[in-house]
């Protein structure tokens, strides 16, 4: 599974596919103060790129790459 959730975060991993927004977005919505570990993230499908641009989720950690790295702390 590409995507974890835990009681505080969610951590995405690996490959995370289109497939994946959607559950990513309703989780994301429903949760108080939502946050995501991306540090072990190694490639993100636009679709999840959005949703996370869309509802800011804290980032407990930037993923490996430094451009996604760049785009999603300067949001």
């Amino acid at each position: 599974m590409s995507i974890q959730y835990l009681n505080d975060y969610a951590a995405l991993e690996g490959t995370v596919s289109v497939d994946d927004a959607e559950a990513l977005a309703q989780w994301l919505q429903r949760q108080d103060a939502p946050a995501v570990q991306l540090g072990q993230c190694e490639h993100l499908h636009g679709a999840v790129l959005q949703v996370l641009l869309a509802l800011r989720p804290e980032i407990l950690s930037p993923p490996p790459d430094p451009f996604l790295a760049g785009v999603l702390l300067r949001a």
